[in-house]
């Protein structure tokens, strides 16, 4: 057996080896007219596939051109601003009432409305023993991580796990839109017992309890929130329900259900994509990348000091060192993002209730400059806005959510678009999805062993 030294530099000189064979000459993705991202050469996504689930709007075709205009997002057909602004005038948590929306194409009625939270609060439950033995016994440090297991493992507690049949598949999503707020916050206190040595608690969801309620009665050691915590965290739950079928998460649930494969590792294959920190996991990137800045800025309201900052995030001096300024560009808007101008304006009443007005404008005035700081460093005159990850994270913190637990509550919310796409696929896809690749390696002949060359590997 080999002892662990060696094995350690034998796994680097592999790695060095396959990396190197893993290089593609970039001039070859011209060559071949390859579409790398799946993206056209003007930024906008390839059309793959036709949905009626959700919709990104931000720019005008004229002829030929694309004219950028305020970005509108809509859930089957209606302005997610408007859902917003309704469920506010009315004092209501809205979003119970997106789901929904997402998974049955219209608004409900207040019984039906009613019918179906009965019903989300009928299915919060895990089976027996499942939170000793599936989430306490096996904590991860990652919580999204452990989300993706339970998802899986909850497989084997399914009477009918690979059945297609839209009934059952119906029952499958039910359950877990209703389970992923336990899954998140146990998954959460598991791992703070287990590897931060704080004291366990966990707190039953109350069935009369909206989702946001329930979760912050879940993750804090009273139990306790105000309304208003409680309608700015169901405000980030509607804004994060759903983004079209190209966003890479739902992408991924398309192509997973578009090979028969069940609902439990279709799931877990979307909260992988959604772990990425170009992807969900931006929010916690933006909120570290602030809190950095707050540091490093001596003067909140410089604007040459931030400016003078957030120049060397670009040029990879600053944060992370990968030259991006997280929570600002986005893959489809151009001039504005309207999740970001809603929790923009939400927030605010949020900041100034806990006495972080301070930060906030902090907040305003980097979103303000960061635009023209990419213009001045990138040397060009594409236009950038600030997306909804930018400020995602500052209200979390705001809510006494720990950024482990960001991009989870993000999957919480999502994964209602992610049914909505599932059924659609199932439903209206009919084939696999099988995009080609070109192979650009020349072909070889068969080289036996006494006549092969040694390598460094």
């Amino acid at each position: 057996m080999l002892d662990e030294k060696t094995q350690a530099q034998m796994i680097k000189d592999f790695a060095a080896s396959a990396g190197a064979k893993a290089r593609i000459d970039p001039k070859l993705f011209e060559r071949y007219h390859v579409k790398r991202g799946l993206r056209n050469d003007d930024g906008t996504g390839v059309l793959v596939g036709l949905t009626e689930v959700g919709e990104v709007f931000s720019y005008l075709m004229d002829e030929d051109d694309r004219i950028p205009v305020e970005g509108r997002l809509f859930y089957r057909g209606m302005a997610v601003t408007d859902l917003v602004n309704g469920f506010f005038e009315q004092k209501r948590f809205g979003f119970e009432e997106t789901v929904y929306l997402l998974l049955f194409g219209e608004l409900p009625t207040k019984k039906q409305l009613d019918d179906f939270n009965e019903l989300l609060a009928s299915n919060r439950d895990l089976p027996d023993g499942f939170v000793e033995d599936m989430i306490l016994k096996a904590p991860s440090p990652d919580i999204m991580n452990k989300l993706a297991r339970t998802v899986l493992a909850l497989y084997a507690y399914d009477d009918d796990p690979d059945s297609l049949d839209p009934e059952v598949v119906m029952r499958h999503l039910i359950q877990l839109i209703a389970r992923f707020p336990l899954l998140a916050s146990y998954g959460y206190m598991a791992k703070t017992h287990y590897y931060d040595k704080k004291s366990l608690f966990l707190h039953a969801p109350k069935p009369e309890y909206s989702t946001s309620e329930n979760i912050l009665h879940m993750i804090r050691p009273d139990g306790q929130f105000t309304e208003l915590e409680a309608r700015i965290l169901d405000l980030a739950l509607v804004l994060h329900a759903e983004h079209g079928g190209g966003n890479n998460s739902s992408f991924v649930t398309h192509a997973v259900s578009s090979s028969g494969s069940d609902t439990y590792s279709v799931i877990a294959a979307a909260i992988g994509s959604l772990k990425g920190p170009q992807h969900g996991g931006a929010s916690g990137k933006a909120f570290g990348m602030m809190q950095e800045l707050r540091e490093n800025v001596k003067n909140w309201r410089n604007e040459m000091e931030i400016a003078d900052y957030l120049t060397k995030i670009l040029k990879k001096e600053a944060f992370d060192h990968s030259g991006l300024i997280y929570g600002i560009g986005h893959a489809v808007y151009t001039l504005s993002d309207p999740r970001t101008k809603l929790l923009r304006d939400y927030a605010r009443s949020l900041a100034y209730e806990s006495g972080r007005e301070e930060a906030y404008e902090l907040y305003t005035l980097t979103e303000r400059l960061a635009p023209e700081v990419f213009r001045n460093v990138k040397k060009n005159d594409k236009i950038v806005c600030a997306n909804v990850d930018f400020y995602s994270g500052f209200i979390y913190d705001m809510l006494g959510v720990p950024p482990e637990l960001f991009t989870p509550i993000f999957a919480v919310s999502r994964i209602s678009g992610w049914s909505a796409h599932r059924l659609e696929e199932l439903i209206s896809g009919g084939r696999i999805m099988r995009p080609a690749y070109k192979c650009v390696k020349k072909r070889r002949k068969y080289v036996e062993m006494s006549n092969r060359k040694e390598t460094n590997t």
